[in-house]
């Protein structure tokens, strides 16, 4: 595994308004004792949904970071021959559980914590690390405000920020440009809305919102609003189970035909949730198995297949976590020689070379547009256009 420290300008914008050590003596470095004494291992507590509605998004961080500790590790699971002591715990996608988990897991002596999909969970235990004075190694959890929000948490994956500024780039400049964000009127709904006025209303563009109750089961006039506004981008967020009837609406009323319609797209499961609409939605994506089209991509693919597994939305996350985890034992047992190892750091990982920003600890990463096809009668994405990481990099946390 290759890494490599970079460190970024400082002078970028200002973000927008969206530990207990309980081991024996060891070698600063982490690598070979030369007293002769064994070196004692070192504990990782891993917190995620492995039950509950984000368990499925759990499933996926996990087994990425199998597959990246394997890779990161040569296969022996070994950091320069120190045993790594990792446990599993289930947050239930519920905050309480997951501070109680990370008490526990501190109380014994754990040296660095990772984990969790839900942003909630994320940002409390951000908290313990800091009281602490222990790493946190974050993962799928998009909220940008995880990101710069104390010196021990870092990232593993990407935040709101980049979804929305990949969305942007099917419209190339957005200043000038009308964007039209299409969403439930939840807080999911509002949030989205507020991250397009806050990303590409940045950059320039006039953003509108078009915010339907979330028991509406008729969505042709709404359809026809979007038709009516005539923009140059259409954000759709949405969930739940009107979303086959609100796609099919869209469909009918021409709205394909007026401007790109854009939203994420999810893990391997939802690939088929789109209906008729699904070749005319233009995806923003994070991540399917062989976007990356790397030897690091191949490499995890390759350790999925063999469990009978293969890769998803939330893999890289996982595999990239293992990466940092590796570099921060290889620091030694100082959580402020962790922190100086990780700060900067560039990893050839699963989508490419991603890098730890220093000031911040964000994830600079590239980020994909995506289109799916019909193979077989089952819709698989296709690659349209990796988006280079710095196109689409938040602006710096301070």
């Amino acid at each position: 595994m290759r890494v490599t420290k970079k460190y970024l300008a400082a002078g970028v914008l200002a973000a927008s308004a969206f530990a207990l050590v309980g081991c024996a003596p060891t070698a600063a470095d982490g690598g070979d004792d030369t007293t002769g004494e064994e070196l004692a291992p070192v504990s990782i507590g891993m917190i995620t949904s492995q039950t509950g509605p984000l368990a499925a998004y759990g499933e996926s961080y996990v087994a990425g970071f199998e597959a990246g500790l394997d890779y990161a590790t040569d296969g022996t699971g070994t950091v320069d021959g120190r045993e790594l002591d990792i446990t599993w715990s289930d947050d239930q996608g519920n905050p309480d559980t997951a501070v109680s988990q990370a008490k526990d897991l501190i109380g014994q002596g754990t040296q660095i914590l990772a984990g969790t999909v839900s942003s909630g969970i994320a940002g409390a235990l951000a908290e313990q690390a800091s009281q602490n004075k222990i790493l946190y190694i974050s993962g799928p959890a998009a909220a940008d405000a995880i990101t710069g929000i104390n010196e021990y948490t870092f990232r593993s994956g990407r935040q709101t920020y980049q979804d929305v500024a990949t969305a942007g780039t099917f419209i190339g400049d957005a200043a000038g440009k009308s964007v039209v964000v299409f969403a439930q009127d939840t807080a999911f709904g509002q949030g989205n809305l507020a991250g397009v006025q806050a990303v590409l209303g940045g950059q320039g563009a006039d953003v509108e919102g078009v915010l339907v109750a979330e028991d509406a089961t008729e969505f042709t006039p709404f359809a026809q609003q979007l038709v009516d506004a005539d923009p140059d981008l259409i954000f759709v967020a949405w969930a739940g189970a009107s979303s086959g009837a609100m796609w099919t609406a869209l469909q009918q009323q021409g709205v394909f035909d007026v401007a790109p319609v854009v939203t994420g797209l999810g893990d391997v499961a939802t690939y088929g949730a789109y209906g008729d609409a699904s070749g005319d939605i233009s995806f923003l994506n994070h991540y399917f198995a062989g976007a990356g089209g790397t030897d690091a991509e191949a490499a995890m693919l390759e350790y999925l297949e063999a469990e009978g597994l293969v890769g998803d939305l939330f893999s890289p996350d996982g595999f990239l976590a293992a990466q940092m985890i590796v570099e921060a034992v290889r620091a030694g047992d100082d959580v402020d020689d962790m922190i100086a190892a990780l700060e900067g750091a560039s990893f050839d990982s699963v989508k490419g070379e991603v890098t730890v920003r220093a000031e911040d600890h964000a994830v600079i990463q590239p980020m994909y547009q995506v289109r799916l096809v019909d193979d077989g009668g089952s819709w698989v994405p296709e690659l349209i256009e990796s988006v280079d990481a710095e196109t689409v990099a938040p602006p710096v946390a301070g």
